[in-house]
């Protein structure tokens, strides 16, 4: 089977712009990203809109496609890029540009989702070890179904226990964080970047809801590996001190 590794990177953005070229232990966020990825699959290519971008990934040795700046999800970006590439492949590995310490063994369990013939598309997900944190709507939760594959996700805490005090919820219940990363066969990534914004997409801003909504089936690997995202300038400062403590 074969697999290629597609990074979105967008300049702008409201809560930290230009965060793709952040300086992080030394390097550009998005060179970390690129690294990272590169040391488990042999094609990356980073899709972005910005020429800044572009040069800075090939000045480091990667690969770049140009893409439109009126995308509206890093899914719709890959798949021009994909079509620019010009080259087949069986899955797409969707990964975010920001980032950094996404692990190998992360990206190769969703690679391992596609053993199983009838997965469409395959993202991961993280057991909460907290309350508090399950309680955060920046981190969506996911409930499966007995072969591992997405019933719901949800800003909210789902499910909800019954009988039981909030603070007891996470000894009685297995919650899991979903980690944004996705893999696609081909036709279904071509196929979904056609579909419209769904009612339950639109209500809980969370884009895998329309592929739920239009009847394709999410697989989710497991991983107890936690990643960073660089989101604002505070995560930037957080992911400095996780690099110095842990030499990463």
């Amino acid at each position: 089977m074969k697999f290629i590794g597609i990074i979105p990177a967008r300049y702008a953005s409201s809560r930290f712009p230009g965060k793709p070229l952040a300086m992080l232990g030394g390097e550009t966020v998005i060179e970390r990203v690129y690294k990272q990825v590169s040391s488990i699959l042999t094609d990356v290519y980073v899709a972005t809109d910005d020429e800044r971008i572009s040069n800075t990934v090939q000045s480091f040795g990667g690969k770049a496609v140009m893409t439109r700046s009126d995308h509206k999800s890093g899914t719709d970006r890959i798949c021009e890029a994909l079509d620019k590439i010009g080259i087949f492949y069986d899955v797409v590995i969707n990964i975010q540009g920001d980032e950094p310490f996404i692990q190998k063994s992360q990206i190769k369990t969703v690679m391992n989702c596609f053993d199983d013939p009838q997965t469409q598309i395959a993202t991961l997900g993280k057991h909460f070890k907290s309350m508090e944190s399950a309680k955060n709507p920046n981190s969506p939760k996911i409930v499966l179904d007995n072969n591992s594959y997405a019933l719901y996700f949800s800003r909210s805490i789902i499910p909800f226990v019954r009988g039981y005090e909030k603070s007891e919820w996470i000894e009685r219940y297995p919650f899991l964080k979903h980690i944004g990363l996705y893999a696609y066969r081909t036709d279904v990534l071509r196929a979904i970047s056609r579909l419209p914004q769904s009612s339950l997409e639109l209500a809980e801003s969370l884009e895998q809801l329309r592929w739920l909504q239009n009847g394709y089936r999410i697989k989710v690997g497991l991983t107890d590996v936690e990643t960073i995202g660089i989101d604002t300038p505070e995560d930037l400062e957080r992911a400095e001190i996780f690099l110095r403590e842990n030499k990463v």
